[in-house]
């Protein structure tokens, strides 16, 4: 009988998503007996399918991606803090005899920060989040969890920001197209957003888009002619793909492994 450890990423669609490629990479480099694929259901029914062979033991874990994080975090018999927070799930795993939820995109977007981003100091400015959902919420949170003294956010529909700021307590704030006057950092957590004006941040700010495909983004390109410091969405998606790792497998993904550089081959195929 195979002892193989599997697990996967899920979504819909998939095809795109590389978190397999930066998981073979890392299985491979501390040779596990591990296999970590893509699986796509169509509807929440085939997700809660997928899930079920998650509390049978057939897989280990399960990193979850657009359109069921909601679903997952519903489904889970216990959730961690940010994961409530969020409002979502990107992580789901069975573990003594329970499903867990947990989210590991904002630590994935504060270490994006950190790598690319080094010089800024989260603590000395405020912060802007564009988008009111899922991403959103997991991006407010751990800006407040990384002592950003203020995060504005901004959405098409005023309303739902202004109720996404009251779940935050007084740092998160709504605000409209003045909210980045001032402020150190942008973070887009909006698909599809076009660029604000960026004119009013510091000049030593730095602008995040969630977006990886382009990886140079028409906001971050925006970011770059204004002097500031781009930080892109892949450095989220291997900062994310980190702890998730170590929580299905078991071992630290190894730093000798440079997948950045496979993960831009990849795209550029």
């Amino acid at each position: 009988m195979s002892r193989t450890v599997r697990a996967g990423v899920v979504g819909h669609p998939i095809d795109h998503s590389l978190s397999p490629l930066i998981h073979g990479a890392w299985i491979a480099a501390l040779d596990l007996d591990a296999a970590y694929d893509r699986f796509g259901p169509g509807d929440q029914a085939g997700f809660d399918a997928l899930v079920g062979r998650l509390r049978a033991g057939e897989l280990r874990g399960l990193n979850v991606t657009a359109p069921y994080k909601e679903r997952a975090l519903a489904l889970a018999d216990q959730a961690s803090d940010v994961a409530r927070a969020a409002g979502s799930a990107n992580l789901l795993t069975f573990e003594n005899g329970r499903l867990m939820a947990d989210s590991t995109d904002g630590l994935g977007m504060i270490a994006a920060i950190r790598e690319q981003a080094p010089a800024l100091d989260l603590t000395s400015g405020a912060a802007v989040v564009l988008g009111a959902g899922g991403a959103a919420r997991a991006a407010i949170r751990a800006l407040l969890d990384a002592d950003a003294p203020e995060v504005r956010i901004v959405n098409r529909t005023r309303a739902k920001a202004e109720a996404l700021a009251e779940t935050f307590g007084p740092r998160a704030r709504a605000a409209g197209p003045e909210a980045l006057d001032g402020a150190r950092l942008a973070v887009n957590a909006a698909v599809g957003a076009d660029p604000p004006d960026l004119s009013g941040m510091v000049s030593n700010g730095a602008v995040m888009d969630m977006t990886y495909r382009p990886l140079m983004t028409p906001l971050l390109r925006a970011a770059v002619a204004r002097g500031l410091t781009p930080v892109d969405g892949l450095a989220m998606l291997i900062g994310q793909a980190r702890p998730s790792f170590e929580r299905i497998f078991g071992a630290a993904a190894p730093v000798d492994v440079d997948v950045r550089a496979l993960a831009l081959q990849a795209m550029d195929a």
